[in-house]
């Protein structure tokens, strides 16, 4: 392999977004550490998290990685027994890491149970990993045309982002006059990203129309770990 040099483009697979933003930030997440939970999953808030996180990524210049399952709203699979467990690093490390089977858990297409449309249901090899028995309203085929799903969420995203002319390509000018733990940027023509991180409500910025929000907003104000984007 050649080492990566400029102009490359490099990509990861990690912690899928609603189990990682559920805890708390136990340390600062250092490049190539190896995710570690510590203590149990807010998944409901992992998810208000990752749909605040996708508007902020999509917004940004560039091109976009959707690493599999996230625009499906998929959690980390933490309980994989160790009988099934198969990354080399799980091995290289002499069994002391798990490593990154739990976000590599075969997609669910449909159904009611395991396998969920990823093989036939009378097939006779079970998917590399197990599928846990929850998933059924994560299924691509609950959420779609669930206006409220991750899915959705996703699909309008990179609609608006494919159709917009500020998006993609381009440049970005940081708002200096948001809050502390809010960022808000523009995108020429006519477009800004906002997405409160803080604890506290946080008035959108001026605006001619509202284009996607994360979730919800009421009374003009975006809510903690919300994300909007506007038109100007």
């Amino acid at each position: 392999m050649r080492p990566i040099s400029e102009g490359d483009w490099a990509t990861v697979d990690r912690s899928n977004h609603s189990s990682r933003y559920g805890r708390k930030a136990a340390k600062k997440w250092l490049a190539n550490e190896s995710y570690v939970p510590a203590g149990p999953a807010d998944l409901a808030l992992g998810a208000r998290r990752a749909r605040a996180a996708a508007l902020l990524t999509l917004a940004l210049p560039g091109g976009a990685y959707i690493y599999q399952g996230e625009e499906l709203g998929l959690p980390e699979v933490e309980d994989l027994p160790e009988s099934v467990l198969q990354d080399p690093v799980w091995e290289r490390s002499g069994h002391t890491e798990r490593g990154r089977d739990g976000c590599r858990i075969p997609i669910p297409w449909s159904g009611s149970k395991a396998p969920y449309g990823f093989s036939p249901d009378d097939a006779t090899a079970s998917p590399w990993l197990p599928q846990p028995a929850d998933w059924a309203p994560r299924t691509l085929e609950a959420q779609t045309d669930d206006e409220t799903s991750m899915l959705e969420l996703y699909r309008t995203a990179l609609r608006i982002r494919r159709e917009h002319p500020a998006l993609g390509d381009g440049t970005l000018t940081w708002l200096d006059n948001a809050s502390d733990g809010v960022l808000a940027f523009q995108r020429d023509p006519g477009f800004i990203c906002v997405v409160n991180l803080s604890t506290e409500p946080h008035p959108l910025p001026d605006h001619t129309s509202v284009l996607l929000t994360s979730e919800p907003v009421e009374d003009n104000r975006l809510a903690p770990d919300q994300a909007a984007w506007l038109a100007l």
